[in-house]
């Protein structure tokens, strides 16, 4: 059994990322802890209905997941570039050690939103070996949206893991589908068929049916 954690710079990325990953996780019995970073806030020209709306999102996506436990950091979700990136490596640090997580999920490095990269470059701060001697492991995920639409001169998402998630990409595109405002009609990136079709293509790269990809980036084996 194994500590997972699943750095989520928004509520949606957990599930585009490794939803499938997630479910096979906590089937195996290990203990999966779900970590968002931002939220939503009038203060920053959200509504309040669309306020609202996330919060009971989440609690049906913690719910569907049973998630061991979620932490919420709370802070502006598109404003991280405005806060010392060290106050983020502590929260998220904090939280690695308290539950000493061995597995660590966090967004591709080269993302096309500032808050993806934001969030990956506090997170492998927290995976140094002489402060946080049990992470074992740490992958970057892919998200439909940011990690296929970085068209500037930046790092390309290059998978050398791969998942098989056949069991699970209904019930990944079931929980998907409780955000309602991120998920739309084909051709939107965040649609069934997207999400679908991401999960063929790894599995034809990979000998499964439907798989998830990410790019490892640490594995300490003793």
């Amino acid at each position: 059994m194994s500590n997972v954690i699943v750095i989520a710079p928004h509520p949606d990325d957990e599930t585009l990322g490794c939803g499938g990953t997630i479910l096979k996780h906590i089937k195996n019995k290990d203990k999966v802890f779900w970590l968002i970073v931002t939220k939503m806030s009038e203060n920053k020209g959200w509504l309040k209905k669309s306020i609202d709306q996330r919060k009971k999102e989440i609690k049906l996506v913690d719910l569907s997941y049973k998630f061991t436990s979620t932490y919420q950091l709370e802070l502006d979700t598109g404003w991280l570039d405005q806060i010392p990136l060290h106050l983020l490596i502590d929260k998220i640090g904090q939280i690695i050690k308290t539950n000493k997580i061995e597995i660590v999920y966090t967004p591709f490095i080269g993302d096309a939103h500032s808050d993806h990269n934001i969030v990956t470059k506090a997170a492998i701060a927290c995976c140094k070996w002489f402060r946080y001697p049990y992470v074992k492991e740490v992958l970057m995920y892919e998200t439909i949206s940011e990690t296929n639409l970085n068209i500037l001169n930046e790092p390309k998402f290059k998978p050398n893991v791969y998942i098989d998630i056949s069991d699970h990409l209904q019930k990944k595109i079931k929980i998907m589908r409780l955000y309602k405002s991120e998920v739309k009609k084909h051709p939107f990136p965040r649609s069934d068929q997207a999400i679908k079709s991401l999960a063929i293509i790894r599995g034809s790269e990979s000998g499964f049916i439907y798989a998830e990809s990410f790019q490892q980036i640490l594995r300490r084996i003793k």
